[in-house]
């Protein structure tokens, strides 16, 4: 029974997840944090963290870790595979007729609105996983931190995240040491 569930939830959010992996991550919130309790919104959080920090598609690798972790091995292939099946199947009937109508009104107009919503699930993701993150002043400062450099310098996102890190080892250790 959860091999069935883990691959329906998930082939919801590969069905109605457009515009990539950040776009997925309300979908998979409301699957594994509100619809089916497997986690906490911190554990969810950490759960974006990780799948953040590892290679490949961050929505692939939430499914493959919410598996494993519901269900070992045959749980991440089957949570995994459950998100990839929709993408796989619309990618192949997109191919095959969107050279003919890509430039049609109707589809750019599609995709204008489409992009539209998908900002709107991003930020709506962002601004919730901000609330379970930043629960301090140290969260804080790490926040602003990040948020000025990266968007105010071309600096890769992966040294924001081991500087993000090792400024909340630092700021702990500061603290526990204060006390």
């Amino acid at each position: 029974m959860i091999y069935l569930q883990l691959y329906l939830s998930f082939l919801q959010v590969g069905l109605f997840s457009v515009g990539g992996g950040y776009a997925a991550m309300p979908l998979i919130r409301s699957q594994v944090v509100e619809l089916h309790p497997w986690m906490t919104l911190q554990e969810f959080t950490n759960l974006i963290t990780i799948a953040e920090m590892t290679p490949g598609p961050i929505a692939v690798n939430c499914a493959t870790f919410v598996g494993l972790r519901i269900a070992q091995l045959p749980g991440a292939v089957i949570a995994t595979l459950g998100l990839v099946f929709p993408s796989l199947v619309i990618i192949i009937a997109i191919a095959a007729v969107l050279g003919n109508v890509s430039e049609l009104p109707a589809v750019k107009n599609a995709f204008a609105g489409i992009r539209v919503g998908v900002a709107v699930l991003m930020i709506n993701s962002v601004i919730k996983l901000a609330r379970a993150a930043i629960v301090d002043w140290k969260a804080v400062l790490i926040f602003l931190a990040v948020f000025g450099g990266a968007v105010f310098t071309p600096v890769s996102p992966m040294i924001y995240i081991v500087a993000a890190g090792v400024a909340g080892i630092l700021l702990k250790t500061w603290e526990v040491k204060a006390k």
